[in-house]
C-alpha cells in the first residue's frame, strides 16, 4: 500500500516522485524502487494526456479512471484463467483416473490370457 506521507516515525519507506509535474512524498512498505517503478507509471499515463491538451487535474482523473479499468480487466482476465486452470486440473485428474483404471484392466487381461 502506498499513501501519502503524514508524518510519524512507523512510516516504513519514504520516497519523493513526481507525477502530473507536482512533487509528492509517498510512504509504503514496498522498496522505494517499486513505489518509483508505480509513480513513474502512472505519471507517464497522465503525462500522454496532459500533452494532448488536457488539465493536469482532468489528466489525473481520466489517468485515474483508466488505470482503474485497467485493474478490473487484469483482474477479469486473471479470474478467467484461474478457472481454465482449474478445468485443466480436474481434466488432468480424471484421464489420470482412467489411465490407473485402465492399466488394471490390462493387467487383469494379461493375467487372464497367459493363465
Amino acid at each position: 500500500m502506498i499513501n501519502f506521507k503524514t508524518g510519524g516515525s512507523d512510516m516504513k519507506k519514504s520516497v519523493e516522485v513526481m507525477i502530473g509535474g507536482h512533487i509528492y512524498r509517498l510512504i509504503a512498505d514496498e522498496d522505494t524502487s517499486y513505489t518509483r517503478k508505480v509513480s513513474s507509471y502512472v505519471n507517464n499515463k497522465a503525462s500522454e494526456l496532459i500533452e494532448n491538451g488536457l488539465s493536469s487535474s482532468d489528466a489525473m482523473v481520466l489517468t485515474a479512471v483508466n488505470l482503474a479499468d485497467e485493474y478490473f480487466k487484469e483482474v477479469e482476465t486473471s479470474e478467467n484463467l484461474r478457472a481454465q486452470l482449474k478445468d485443466y486440473i480436474e481434466e488432468s485428474s480424471r484421464v489420470k483416473s482412467e489411465l490407473t483404471e485402465l492399466r488394471r484392466e490390462l493387467s487383469r487381461l494379461k493375467k487372464e490370457y497367459l493363465a
